[in-house]
């Protein structure tokens, strides 16, 4: 039904109006009553729960950072089946991002391009909604800085944000991979990175599971100093990866590429680059090292393929939104 019906309607639509009327939608449909069981039983399959980082997840199935950035549909999207739900990228002041438009479907590529900007409602607002929520379903918490604060400051940011959320989400997960605010990227560097994990760490007195966010354009030297940092830090994992600004071997015409412009690329075109990036990552650092992964998973066998690159667990954006909330009950159909 939904690739048939609701998704032809929903792409008349730009992206990001789209989006909203997605939104809308769902918070319509769950206050009916029966809402809640119906989509439960449409979705939800019985798997094997899997620990990892002392958290007992049900199933390895997660939903990325950036489709509920605001926390607004945790107990509405907790019934689709999901393992775990990530919300943010969250900045401690309110913002808007970047001018629209901001969100472009590439629909030969099964891809989106996207420059949002970690436009979320901030702090305040994220922890008013997760004070509220009901469902029980594991909460990743994924933090940045406020695009106006220079890097050499962005570790007050990530302490606010933690401290801010310590007691609202189960795991965290450090931004610095977003090609959409500018200058982040260079946090990646080895040293200012690793002071920004240690200083984290230092905050982390309730030892709640800290992960970095990486991005797909790092170089095999680049990897080596990730493996380096998360070993040195002793953070618990990451997650790979973050969006694309490479436009490689894609379907759609150069001539609207170009006309879409800058942002980062997610979708089927990032699957093999994802997926490398966890092979090579897991057999460095000899297993060590826990992995989600993210990144052109868009049916089971794609997420069969990261797993056994060396991903425990799983989450998906793009594949979401093409293949729609049967992609949930499908990949844990197949993983068990």
């Amino acid at each position: 039904m939904f690739r048939y019906v609701l998704r032809p309607i929903l792409f008349l639509f730009s992206a990001e109006k789209a989006h909203r009327i997605t939104f809308a939608l769902t918070k319509f449909f769950f206050k009916i009553p029966s809402t809640a069981s119906l989509i439960q039983s449409l979705f939800k399959v019985n798997t094997t729960p899997v620990n990892l980082f002392g958290l007992n997840f049900p199933n390895r199935v997660g939903l990325a950072a950036g489709f509920d950035k605001n926390a607004e549909l945790i107990d509405e999207l907790s019934n689709f089946g999901f393992g775990f739900i990530e919300i943010g990228t969250v900045t401690p002041k309110p913002q808007a991002g970047n001018p629209k438009p901001r969100l472009f479907r590439l629909k030969k590529d099964q891809a989106i391009i996207n420059r949002m900007g970690f436009n979320n409602d901030g702090l305040d607002a994220v922890i008013d909604r997760l004070k509220k929520r009901k469902s029980t379903v594991i909460i990743g918490g994924n933090i940045g800085k406020n695009k106006e604060v220079p890097n050499e400051e962005a570790k007050s940011d990530y302490e606010k944000a933690y401290l801010a959320l310590v007691d609202y989400v189960d795991y965290f997960v450090v931004n610095v991979s977003s090609p959409n605010t500018p200058n982040l990227r260079e946090l990646q560097e080895k040293k200012p990175l690793t002071d920004l994990l240690l200083h984290i760490q230092k905050l982390n007195k309730v030892k709640k599971p800290i992960l970095l966010k990486i991005a797909p354009d790092l170089t095999h030297e680049q990897l080596d100093d990730i493996i380096d940092i998360v070993q040195s830090t002793k953070i618990d994992g990451l997650i790979a990866t973050n969006t694309t600004v490479a436009r490689d071997n894609l379907f759609t015409h150069w001539k609207k590429i170009n006309a879409v412009g800058h942002g980062g690329l997610s979708g089927k075109p990032i699957k093999e680059k994802s997926t490398e990036i966890i092979r090579y990552i897991h057999t460095k650092s000899a297993g060590k090292i826990p992995i989600i992964a993210v990144g052109g998973i868009h049916n089971a066998k794609d997420a069969e393929e990261k797993l056994k690159a060396g991903a425990t667990l799983v989450q998906v954006y793009t594949g979401f939104i093409y293949e729609g909330p049967s992609l949930i009950k499908r990949i844990n159909k197949k993983l068990g």
